[in-house]
């Protein structure tokens, strides 16, 4: 089942005994609604409220208690009351009522046996300063494009996906997953898209599609925005994100605007809290805690690369090519492993890390950095020689251990490098398609290096 990742994280919410309601978070059109109605389909009972329409508001508008709520609610969709605890209750387009957030702090302390889930869209929540999440009393999900193992399931390549899920992946596999993995590369994660691949194999199909969402987002902002200036800064800051993404940003004069750092500082952080872009600031140390510098410039990561594709014009320029890194100067798959990696991720708080010195005569940057049980895992995505990897031997200089990774455009492979200094390190190599997989692969190379080194 498409989504089938995220319907785990839902499992484990469910079966939880620290349940707590739970706000699923992310961008328009990321398929959180059609997300919870499967997951329905675990329970007895399903109670689904739009608050967009007037009449699944009324009972938020009118409870004076808890159980009178719920009595209500269960009564107006025909369901059972005394089978409340295997009934899921979703509210959603939350943000339309401030009523109906502060009912989630009641429903936490007052019905704990009742599992809820709520969502609705972040655009929206920002510009009206009434709404307030009950702190402490609910959970969060976090929904994202989909992965690329994700966009196997929707096609319905059961066996690509089982040799992708193996460990290590057998190298018989490695030339049809990279085969799909360019299909995925030119498509995107947005599920909508995803499944209209999926039905009819025709690129050419999805053109409206993708116009179809910016034009989305950009009414968004027409509709909800505070003020005429900040609607033009952040359709602004729209349109330009996608020639801008994979690369260090300066606010002042984004995307070869005429407006100011505060204007267009705004304008993205806007569009950072409603999902559809990333503001990734870097690090400039080897070792943790992670602490991100916001007064160096940040790397610009959107929602979903085949977004950015299509608005660059790049789509074709993917078909047939032997190694992604040669397109678009090697952004787009920078970009896409960063998404990659991100799609593993569904906690409020997580994201995404890259290193950086900016020293006058050696300068250096890693395309990312992996937290892995308490080191921090430089990654980067570069085919070629590993001597050309300048700047992860600078890395590697300081950090305490010995472990780097690379995605390429070949089979896994580990090589022993060597920095400026002539200290040794281990350099695991992955197909860009293992991305998402780079949790799961740590470990096994941690083991295959501590082999090596007892040997």
């Amino acid at each position: 089942m498409f989504q089938r990742n995220v319907l785990a994280e839902l499992d484990k919410w469910r079966l939880s005994d620290k349940r707590k309601p739970l706000v699923i978070r992310g961008a328009r059109q990321v398929g959180k609604t059609t997300l919870v109605h499967r997951f329905a389909e675990r329970f007895e009972q399903y109670i689904y409220l739009n608050l967009e329409l007037s009449a699944d508001r009324k009972p938020f508008e009118q409870f004076t208690t808890v159980d009178q709520f719920l009595e209500a609610v269960f009564f107006l969709k025909n369901r059972s009351y005394r089978n409340r605890k295997n009934t899921l209750l979703f509210i959603d387009e939350i943000q339309e009522l401030p009523e109906a957030m502060n009912m989630l702090r009641y429903l936490y302390e007052e019905a704990p046996d009742l599992p809820v889930i709520a969502a609705g869209s972040l655009l929206e929540t920002i510009f009206n300063q009434k709404l307030h999440f009950p702190v402490g009393r609910v959970d969060y999900l976090v929904v994202r494009p989909a992965g690329f193992s994700e966009f196997l399931e929707a096609l319905g390549e059961v066996q690509a996906l089982e040799q992708w899920n193996k460990l290590p992946l057998a190298d018989f596999a490695v030339e049809r997953l990279f085969q799909l993995f360019h299909q995925y590369a030119i498509i995107g994660g947005m599920p909508a898209i995803v499944q209209q691949y999926a039905d009819h194999r025709d690129l050419t199909s999805l053109k409206n599609l993708y116009e179809s969402l910016i034009a989305g987002y950009l009414d968004d902002v027409e509709k909800y925005a505070g003020s005429q200036s900040h609607v033009q800064h952040i359709r602004h800051a729209i349109r330009a994100s996608y020639a801008e993404a994979g690369k260090r940003i300066k606010f002042h004069g984004f995307g070869k605007s005429v407006y100011g750092s505060r204007e267009m500082g705004e304008a993205l952080r806007t569009l950072e809290k409603a999902m559809l872009l990333h503001l990734v600031y870097p690090n400039t140390s080897a070792v943790l805690p992670l602490l991100p510098d916001t007064r160096k410039s940040p790397r610009l990561q959107v929602l979903d690369t085949g977004l950015l594709n299509y608005s660059l014009g790049i789509q074709k320029e993917i078909i047939g090519t032997a190694d992604l890194q040669d397109v678009y100067g090697g952004t787009m798959i920078e970009h896409l492993v960063g998404q990659e990696m991100l799609s593993t991720m569904y906690g409020a708080l997580s994201g995404l890390h890259f290193w950086t010195r900016d020293k006058a005569g050696s300068s250096a940057e890693l395309d990312w950095l992996y937290p892995w049980e308490g080191k921090l895992i430089p990654v980067e995505v570069k085919s070629g020689a590993t001597g050309k990897l300048r700047s992860l031997h600078v890395f590697m200089e300081d950090a305490p251990h010995r472990m780097a990774v690379r995605f390429y455009a070949g089979g896994i492979q580990i090589n022993e490098a060597k920095t400026m200094s002539g200290k040794t390190y281990f350099l695991l190599n992955l197909p860009y398609f293992l991305a998402a997989k780079l949790e799961n692969y740590l470990p096994w190379f941690n083991d295959q290096v501590s082999g090596i080194t007892n040997a």
